[in-house]
């Protein structure tokens, strides 16, 4: 468009400037063709480019399969998940991320535990199942034969069977294998299965949390997951069938001394009891802020039991006076840092707790305001398991694990004016090769101590 010429009567500057916005506006006008020209030639095909081959799309008749794990579906692993009548195809649960080495058990262990499922319950001794006069832990030792890789991976669990002739350990990994060592007796087998007395299983979907088996009734070993599972094994068909599964952690398991057919299990800050004669879960007692870290009955009340928590507290209860409904402790044990593990010792005079606080505490049972504190490093980190302090065969000593490859002997003395508490031995050995956090003794056997390690071993001390 053709600028009009500047009007007549205007001074030089104001022709000047007219004559400027003229020339702007041709400059402008001939870059506005040459950008239309620009955008018409970019969207023409290309005569030396094939046109692109669009894919086809997915057919809408296809069905969308929405998987749920079994746990979730309350199928145990193993069954089918198709419904009745349907056409889709079973799902299998994930393999273990490394295959059990065997699951069939000697001939020997398995007439044992048969044995032990019919035999007559021991007598127990004042203050513990069995009399452990005259022990000195200072005389335990460490024999090359008596360390064995019995699961993969770590081991948050290990107990040893209440067996009077025998010695079995059995051990729960992060995987949610179970593995039993049988200590006395070495397998023959052609194939070299459990020819280490190691026998493994692969009941769980997650990590074992716990593993408990009643003194009176051996032939029933229950164990639970981090996946909320909890199985009990079947000794005659060894299998391990699931009796309850939930969305929720279950971190420990624990058993009344004067009820073996009752099952007490945490599930996250719940607690709940699993009558196996009816085959029933009780409503829940909410009994912490957080989830319940240990449960233990004290051996003269079989009433009264033990909680320790990661909300930082330790409670004591009467199962005779809690309610259903904001049940009330006897006595709350306040904590700086979480706390895990609370066991009452043999007699049931005192307890001994395990805090994230560095700090393994006595308390006596008749005056809590009557207690020691022990400082001890229980900063474990995240590759291994947590420390707990146990109790030995009666009242005289804990063990409990340290950083530096060794178990810390407290000594607990309770005769004087007040309570105390003191490190008397250090147990060492070449033979140990890596930090034992877990323990376990045996109930009939004085002087056999279990403890487990993250790295699948367990190393069984021995006297002297």
């Amino acid at each position: 468009m053709a600028a009009s010429p500047p009007e007549p009567g205007l001074t030089d500057y104001e022709r000047l400037r007219e004559e400027n916005i003229r020339r702007n506006e041709t400059i402008l006008a001939s870059l506005r063709r040459k950008a239309a020209e620009l955008s018409a030639a970019s969207v023409r095909p290309s005569p030396h480019k094939r046109p692109k081959k669009q894919q086809p799309r997915a057919s809408p008749a296809s069905p969308v399969v929405l998987r749920r794990s079994l746990r979730t579906r309350g199928i145990p692993p193993g069954e089918s998940s198709a419904s009745p009548g349907s056409n889709t195809a079973s799902v299998t649960p994930p393999p273990s991320p490394t295959k059990p080495r065997t699951t069939q058990f000697s001939s020997s262990l398995a007439s044992s535990l048969r044995d032990a499922s019919t035999a007559e319950p021991l007598p127990r001794t004042e203050g513990g199942i069995c009399a452990a006069d005259g022990f000195d832990p200072r005389r335990l030792v460490l024999r090359p034969a008596n360390v064995r890789k019995v699961v993969p991976s770590r081991i948050l669990s290990v107990r040893i069977l209440p067996l009077a002739d025998r010695t079995v350990v059995v051990a729960g990994n992060k995987l949610g294998h179970i593995g039993f060592w049988d200590v006395d007796a070495l397998v023959e087998d052609e194939d070299g299965d459990g020819a280490d007395g190691v026998f493994e299983y692969f009941p769980h979907m997650g990590s074992v949390g716990d593993i408990v088996m009643h003194p009176d009734a051996p032939r029933k070993i229950y164990s639970c997951s981090y996946h909320g599972e909890i199985c009990l094994m079947d000794i005659e068909k060894e299998n391990f069938n699931m009796i309850h599964s939930c969305d929720y952690p279950i971190f420990t398991l624990s058993q009344a001394p004067n009820s073996p057919n009752s099952l007490y299990f945490a599930e996250g800050n719940d607690l709940k009891l699993y009558d196996e004669r009816m085959g029933q879960v009780s409503t829940p007692w909410n009994l912490h802020g957080n989830r319940i870290n240990s449960i233990d009955f004290r051996p003269e009340n079989p009433y009264v039991f033990a909680t320790s928590s990661t909300d930082r507290t330790v409670c004591i209860w009467d199962t005779r006076s809690m309610k259903k409904k904001s049940p009330e402790s006897l006595k709350v044990l306040e904590y700086n840092r979480a706390i895990q593990s609370a066991y009452f010792s043999p007699s049931g005079n005192m307890l001994a707790t395990t805090s994230l606080d560095d700090t393994v505490r006595v308390f006596n049972m008749d005056n809590f305001d009557d207690s020691y504190i022990l400082k001890h490093d229980n900063r474990t980190g995240r590759w291994l398991s947590t420390f707990k302090a146990i109790w030995s065969w009666n009242d005289n000593n804990l063990f409990v694990g340290n950083m530096k490859r060794a178990i810390d002997v407290i000594s607990v003395d309770r005769g004087g004016k007040s309570l105390s508490a003191s490190y008397t031995a250090f147990l060492e050995s070449e033979h140990m090769t890596a930090i034992p956090c877990r323990f376990s003794l045996h109930p009939y056997k004085v002087g056999h101590l279990a403890g487990a390690s993250s790295g699948g071993k367990v190393f069984l001390w021995t006297r002297d």
